[in-house]
């Protein structure tokens, strides 16, 4: 059984998700951030970790890519043209998703107050809502790969909550459709409920 180290509210949600969209048995251990049990797991106190037999895997994507590949659903098969494709949207949604929201968080309650540069925000924000209409263009079927899921699909819509949270513009009517469908898939709902 696999041992998920961190909270349904951080990234670690990423990885549950995966999870139970392979109905792949998972224990928590309840971990935040820079805490001495996520410390146990990754010297630098970042969550998720996740623990597979003696090994013990570290950042959210990684280990996304990791499982799939092991359990051989939610990704194209490596070497072909259409997992460089969804590796390249994968990359993308860390970059222009994810690093956004993520530097909008160090400079709101992550720095130290001295170190935050809360007039970053507005340009973040701006720059979000750019990003979620592009990402409208490239969705390209039911799930942004077209009609297989994918993680691609687990990041862009993990982005888009932590982006609702943050309040962050997603006003696309293309992009929040595709959120909502996917927030209804049973492997969403189970992750959700863990977290009451």
């Amino acid at each position: 059984m696999y041992k998920v180290i961190g909270t349904v509210t951080t990234r670690a949600f990423r990885v549950m998700w995966a999870l139970e969209e392979l109905g792949q048995p998972y224990e928590i251990v309840a971990a935040g951030p820079r805490s001495e049990e996520a410390r146990k797991y990754n010297p630098l106190g970042k969550i998720p970790a996740l623990v597979d037999g003696k090994e013990t895997l570290t950042d959210s994507v990684a280990i996304m890519t990791y499982l799939a590949d092991k359990h051989g659903a939610l990704t194209a098969p490596a070497g072909t043209i259409a997992r460089a494709r969804q590796d390249a949207m994968t990359l993308w949604l860390v970059d222009e998703f994810d690093a956004v929201l993520w530097a909008a968080a160090k400079h709101s309650f992550v720095f130290p107050e001295e170190r935050r540069v809360p007039e970053i925000k507005p340009s973040l924000r701006d720059e979000f809502a750019h990003n979620v209409e592009h990402f409208a263009t490239r969705i390209e079927g039911p799930f942004v790969m077209g009609d297989t899921f994918t993680i691609a699909d687990i990041l862009a819509v993990h982005c888009l909550n932590w982006a609702i949270g943050a309040k962050f513009p997603v006003e696309n009517a293309a992009v929040n459709a595709y959120a909502k469908s996917l927030r209804a898939r049973e492997a969403f709902k189970s992750v959700r409920a863990k977290a009451e």
